[in-house]
């Protein structure tokens, strides 16, 4: 997996969304917010997720997506439960992910982060397709952001603890920051 010279992931599923703008000019990408769906909550594998992310959700599919209508949302990256990889947003652009937001002293997260999605719920757990998945876009990510380090990999409830509490008590932290550490060390020592 590499990122594109268009900021697209290679060898995965692209949707293009609407729901993304321009960064403000010369910001750069130094943070990475993980977060947690499911439509409806708690129920996997409907596509309505993507559907979502693309303003195509017919709300008439289910009573809980009503709360969701005129909603624009999108993450860059997408992991479903089986580990499928899709990209809405280019990184260079601005994806709609993390609302009113501050990591440290910066407001505005979306402005400078990547936001990726898994498939799943603050309550659950997480499949070892979507970690193998996560991890290989968290490395390539790294190599071409270098900004983005370790300490930079967050989850939504980091940056709006009052709001979000995704990806949850569920998400292994350590095991991605063991791997994914793991894995860029190997790539810098080539």
């Amino acid at each position: 997996m590499a990122v594109t010279i268009d900021h697209w992931l290679s060898r995965v599923t692209r949707k293009p969304s609407i729901n993304c703008d321009d960064r403000p000019a010369h910001t750069e990408v130094t943070l990475v917010v993980i977060h947690s769906i499911s439509l409806p909550a708690g129920v996997f594998g409907t596509n309505l997720v993507p559907a979502f992310f693309c303003n195509e959700l017919n709300l008439a599919d289910h009573p809980q997506l009503h709360s969701l209508e005129g909603m624009r949302v999108s993450p860059h990256v997408y992991i479903t439960r089986r580990g499928l990889v899709t990209q809405f947003v280019p990184f260079n652009r601005r994806a709609w992910h993390a609302g009113a937001s501050s990591f440290g002293s910066q407001l505005a997260c979306n402005d400078f982060s990547i936001g990726i999605e898994l498939e799943g719920t603050e309550h659950g757990e997480y499949t070892d397709s979507q970690y193998r998945k996560l991890i290989g876009v968290l490395v390539t990510l790294i190599a071409k952001y270098p900004s983005i380090s370790l300490s930079r990999i967050v989850g939504h409830q980091e940056i709006a603890p009052l709001r979000k509490k995704d990806p949850g008590a569920g998400f292994e932290w350590e095991r991605i920051y063991a791997e994914v550490a793991g894995h860029s060390n190997q790539i810098s020592n080539y």
